[in-house]
């Protein structure tokens, strides 16, 4: 059975196969976590692999090198902006959690360190984000055995209690 941890702390320290970027559409390394991955894997040569893509649409997913990171690999997904709820933003953050797992699975990737994606300044309700998040990717190790292990970076403790109340709930027991 795959693990799920919550950790509380910075990202770019974590010693995974893959790192989640909460990324925008551009690639191009805006402010907090996808700033500070950017920062810590080599500005210029992170744009530069993400230059080739021009761009990413909301909801999708790229893959690139981890660089100066402990993590092998960087995958750069682009959640939506909050605008409500009622503009596809719930599907577009699925999509998110669910195409990470089939790339980081199909690159043979085992563990996989999740951002919160959206809930920064793209203004996602935590609760609502954590829910989806917890979702996708318990429904994906239950189909997929490939990725054994899963961490909730979190930026907070409160962030973090929320993904331990929803693993809960989920009955995935998180560390």
């Amino acid at each position: 059975m795959s693990k799920v941890e919550v950790f509380v702390g910075d990202i770019t320290q974590l010693d995974v196969g893959v790192i989640v970027n909460a990324a925008n559409s551009q690639l191009s390394g805006g402010g907090g976590v996808d700033g500070a991955i950017h920062e810590a894997a080599g500005y210029r040569q992170l744009q530069e692999a993400c230059a080739v893509f021009g761009g990413c649409p909301t909801g999708d997913v790229r893959l690139t090198p981890g660089f100066n990171l402990p993590a092998k690999a960087i995958i750069h997904a682009v959640g939506p902006i909050w605008r409500g709820g009622e503009q596809g933003e719930p599907d577009a953050l699925r999509s998110c959690y669910r195409n990470t797992m089939v790339v980081a699975a199909k690159e043979g990737f085992e563990s996989v360190g999740f951002s919160a994606i959206s809930c920064g300044v793209y203004g996602y309700p935590h609760e609502l984000a954590v829910a989806i998040a917890v979702d996708e990717v318990v429904l994906y190790l239950a189909e997929d055995p490939t990725i054994k292990k899963v961490i909730f970076c979190c930026f907070s403790e409160e962030m973090a209690d929320l993904y331990r109340k929803y693993l809960k709930e989920a009955r995935y027991d998180a560390g």
